[in-house]
């Protein structure tokens, strides 16, 4: 199962995104044209995670159909800030406060609350979260925290988070507002995520 990228790409070049030739390579230029679509922001921007794109969607198998990358980006560009913010925002607030010593998110430590706070495309959280998914992708982020805002790592904590939730299948059966609620817990936001979706089906469908 694939999907065509040249009239993507095509799209793309017409929109004024310099990503080379229409080849139907899904490369480091066409993914970050593709996010910089979707959040309405200059492609330059967006190459670093372009080139993460490129190599670690397809493992997830995030690129075979047109619904799951629609989905994905388009839940990704709200979830932080369209590609701005990959670490969360520190008040703290009434709920990062409560982040310190909850044993559901491994924060059993003196200031795990902070330094395990959200980071990452999907705001990975929590001492025990870092572990888990630093250690399903190689990397210590249980040590190194600070790794989960890098683009490269943040594409690949996003596609660990979209895969293991089974989130593919989801998108393949076109129940775009259970992946809200899948990622969410709720449906806050949902009207600004349906729209980023429906923008990058601009481009697929």
């Amino acid at each position: 199962m694939s999907i065509d990228f040249k009239p993507v790409q095509r799209r793309l070049l017409a929109a004024g995104y310099a990503i080379g030739p229409a080849d139907g390579i899904a490369g480091r230029n066409t993914w970050a044209a593709i996010f910089a679509y979707v959040a309405q922001r200059s492609m330059a921007a967006l190459l670093p995670f372009g080139e993460a794109a490129s190599l670690h969607l397809p493992q997830s198998g995030i690129d075979q159909t047109a619904a799951r990358i629609c989905n994905f980006v388009g839940q990704a560009a709200h979830e932080c800030n369209r590609f701005r913010n990959m670490r969360e925002i520190w008040g703290p607030t009434p709920a990062q406060v409560r982040y310190e010593g909850r044993a559901d998110l491994g924060n059993t430590r003196p200031g795990d609350g902070r330094r395990y706070l959200g980071r990452g495309i999907f705001q990975l959280t929590g001492r025990a979260n870092y572990r888990q998914i630093g250690n399903a992708i190689g990397i210590d982020l249980e040590s190194n925290p600070e790794l989960a805002e890098t683009p490269d790592v943040a594409v690949q904590t996003a596609a660990f988070f979209w895969r293991t939730r089974n989130l593919n299948l989801v998108a393949d059966k076109g129940e775009e507002d259970r992946i809200t609620r899948l990622i969410n817990g709720g449906t806050n936001g949902i009207a600004d995520r349906r729209q980023l979706v429906a923008r990058a089906k601009g481009l697929f469908l």
